[in-house]
């Protein structure tokens, strides 16, 4: 196929089989990879819908560029773009899920001193939380709790950082969480509120 492209081109040969053709393979397999990094992310949250659908695109995509290694099995180049492209398109897979921020996530913050500014913050910008009075090695310390949609995240890291720069956070993934009350307020944010926010 490629090379009755280059004909009709009127391209030399080698052009196809050593540029032209790792590039497209390269491109396939930044797109595969890329689809089987979100399909995973959605798996992993239990999404029923939407990972078959990339799964297939995934091995649809995948066919063709392993099939035109398979045609050109003498041609290095196409093995060395298969693997380039199966690292780019990891690194591109976890950018483009970053920038989606699918999901949810559990903030656990425990502090040494009274979080009364952040729980304020929280409670203003109609936050759900759980405020914890625990025991630590050093003494009393305070431990909130609460689940919110990862794309308010940097808002939420961002008044941390303001009010008790000194806490210790964890952040993790939440397959799945009843809608009553979530760790947030089901008031969507314009995205000027949002950059307010975040420059606080």
């Amino acid at each position: 196929m490629i090379d009755i492209l280059i004909e009709k081109l009127g391209w030399e040969l080698w052009i196809g089989n050593y540029v032209i053709l790792p590039v497209l393979i390269f491109l396939a397999r930044i797109m595969d990879v890329s689809l089987g990094t979100l399909r995973i992310i959605f798996v992993i949250q239990g999404n029923h819908k939407m990972a078959p659908m990339i799964g297939f695109c995934e091995s649809l995509i995948w066919l063709i560029a392993i099939s035109q290694i398979m045609v050109n099995v003498d041609n290095f180049a196409t093995y060395v773009a298969f693997s380039g492209g199966f690292a780019t398109g990891t690194f591109v897979g976890i950018k483009i899920e970053e920038k989606l921020a699918i999901g949810k996530v559990l903030v656990r913050v425990i502090t040494r001193i009274e979080a009364i500014e952040l729980i304020e913050f929280l409670k203003t910008h109609n936050f759900y939380f759980t405020n914890v009075p625990a025991e630590g090695r050093f003494g009393k310390v305070n431990v909130l709790f609460f689940v919110i949609n990862r794309e308010r995240l940097p808002i939420v890291l961002n008044a941390i950082k303001k009010f008790n720069p000194r806490a210790f956070y964890t952040i993790e993934s939440v397959k799945k969480a009843s809608e009553y009350h979530l760790g947030e307020s089901t008031r969507r944010f314009s995205f000027f509120e949002k950059q307010s926010l975040k420059r606080k």
